[in-house]
């Protein structure tokens, strides 16, 4: 059993987990999710000989609630600091889902040197048409009292109809930290606040070599296999895994292809080019 650590931001802690051995991998999850949504992922890639550090967004899970700015940029300022902490010597690799996929590539944009990989699951990389009115209807979609009913049912649906085996014990853990009045606020302030126009605006400057896995039944997406196409090529050829029956989620809802696929692109690219280089 994992035991919570964290790290000091101004404004707040951020709470991680530390399991493994070798190259670090920071996981970010997305928003509304916990650092518990990569328990499939994990052993996967500590077994490949990687060590794994999971955390919880600001205003999430054991993070703090008293910070006052969200988003994919500061989310990608904390995972920075964090590489910096828990690997000072050695550029790590940033896998992010949804938001923290976002986070991911600002942060590989701001600091090449500090990121040797990215894996980005079900990535949002640019905000769709209509951003600010969506953010608009969410906010009011998630006002109490039925707010956190709308945005259980909604966490479910993007599985896409595939939830994993243990996805009840998951939604109720989330459920439960998400109904404290404090997170509650900071989930909300981080709908509110979240853009992903600061990351498309920097998408040329990544250099890291990037894995880009998304699921062709992904809700958020009108079309995922297009946008999983236009980020690879606005990454000069990223990888892609498309998984034709997953949701946004596919490390949770296909691990048992997913995990393998990601572990073998970061022996790949991170182990066997890193030692040859």
């Amino acid at each position: 059993m994992t035991t919570t650590a964290y790290l000091d931001r101004p404004g707040g802690r951020i709470a991680y987990d530390l399991t493994g051995a070798g190259p670090l991998v920071l996981a970010l999850p997305g928003m509304g999710d916990l650092r518990q949504g990569f328990r499939h992922l994990v052993p996967g890639l500590v077994g490949a000989g990687f060590s794994v550090a999971t955390t919880d967004l600001r205003g999430h899970g054991e993070s703090d609630p008293t910070f006052t700015e969200y988003g994919d940029v500061p989310t990608g300022q904390d995972a920075l600091a964090l590489a910096d902490a828990l690997s000072p010597d050695r550029p790590v690799v940033l896998a992010g889902s949804s938001m923290g996929a976002g986070a991911a590539l600002w942060a590989a944009a701001e600091r090449p040197d500090r990121v040797a990989a990215l894996v980005l699951l079900g990535p949002f990389a640019r905000d769709g048409g209509g951003a600010g009115l969506v953010r608009a209807l969410m906010r009011v979609a998630l006002l109490r009292p039925w707010g956190p009913r709308v945005w259980s049912w909604y966490h479910t649906s993007l599985l896409a109809g595939r939830p994993p085996a243990d996805h009840a014990g998951y939604r109720a853990r989330n459920d439960a930290a998400l109904r404290r009045p404090a997170y509650w606020r900071a989930f909300r302030a981080t709908v509110a606040q979240t853009t992903h126009a600061p990351v498309e605006a920097r998408l040329a400057g990544v250099q890291a070599p990037a894995m880009v896995v998304m699921g062709g039944k992904d809700p958020d997406f009108k079309d995922p296999a297009a946008e999983s196409r236009w980020l690879a090529g606005r990454l000069g050829g990223a990888e892609v895994l498309l998984r034709p029956e997953s949701g946004h989620y596919p490390h949770a809802d296909d691990a048992a292809e997913v995990t393998p696929a990601v572990a073998e692109f970061l022996v790949r690219r991170v182990l066997r080019d890193g030692a040859d280089a």
